[in-house]
């Protein structure tokens, strides 16, 4: 294999193979790399594209970065059917399989730490998005207020409107939060994404991870979806099943 190594993540062995049509970053396959009693999963990467200085010059490209994410993490969610994976950040590049071998090395200890507690496990990503409300219509002429006392008025009703729905979403947000983190082994609260920044519709009200075993996954999944009508003007998204992102902790390099 020629080429630097683009590794993915660092896992157990495994029986079941990878998907024969499997490619990754760069549209190279996946290859194992075993080590003491691990795995890291590697493909070639041209130096041009994937060198320090390179790879800082592509990092500030969006079309470039996307796709390049798609690609990681493609592999990782073909490994999360096999396997439990410990991803690595995306752009882990070492220049050989030397390299490679070292940063298990290094690592070793943490990677098996981590490895045992999330062995089994998947991740599962909750939102909560308050939902958009329609623009308030222009008032006839008969119904523009009578004087500035009048305006303002108004303006303090429809204040207090907005924050009293974005208090009762926040609460709710909590009380699922708790509910959801009681029926799972871990979770991490995120921060709220920016509406100005998001696709999305909506006010993000909750954005949480629950580590939880996959044998569960079914009824985390069904507690969830009994959760989506109980808020009226509230909007709850489920992602998943993930590889353990949001809980590798210390062992994500």
């Amino acid at each position: 294999m020629t080429g630097l190594r683009y590794v993915y993540a660092v896992c157990r062995p495994f029986d079941t193979p990878l998907q024969s049509q499997l490619t990754g970053v760069g549209g190279a396959p996946p290859a194992l790399l075993h080590h003491h009693g691990l795995v890291a999963v590697v493909s070639q990467v041209p130096e041009g594209d994937f060198s320090e200085q390179a790879l800082k010059a592509h990092l500030e490209n969006l079309d470039w970065l996307s796709a390049t994410a798609r690609a990681h993490q493609g592999v990782i969610d073909a490994l999360t059917t096999v396997t439990t994976p410990l991803p690595l950040r995306l752009g882990t590049v070492f220049r050989d399989c030397s390299g490679v071998r070292t940063m298990i090395e290094a690592r070793e200890d943490d990677f098996r730490r981590t490895l045992d507690r999330l062995e089994g496990r998947v991740e599962w990503g909750v939102k909560l998005y308050l939902e958009s409300e329609p623009a308030e219509p222009v008032p006839a002429v008969a119904e523009r207020p009578a004087s500035g006392r009048d305006y303002l008025r108004r303006r303090r009703e429809s204040t207090h409107a907005h924050e009293e729905q974005w208090q009762q979403a926040e609460a709710f947000a909590r009380s699922l939060h708790e509910r959801l983190s009681r029926h799972a082994e871990d979770s991490r609260l995120h921060a709220p994404q920016n509406s100005a920044l998001s696709t999305e519709s909506g006010r993000n009200v909750l954005n949480a991870a629950y580590l939880v075993p996959r044998a569960h996954s079914e009824e985390f999944v069904e507690m969830v979806d009994r959760t989506k009508d109980e808020a009226p003007g509230i909007r709850v998204e489920l992602t998943g099943p993930w590889a353990a992102y949001s809980f590798v902790g210390e062992a994500a390099p």
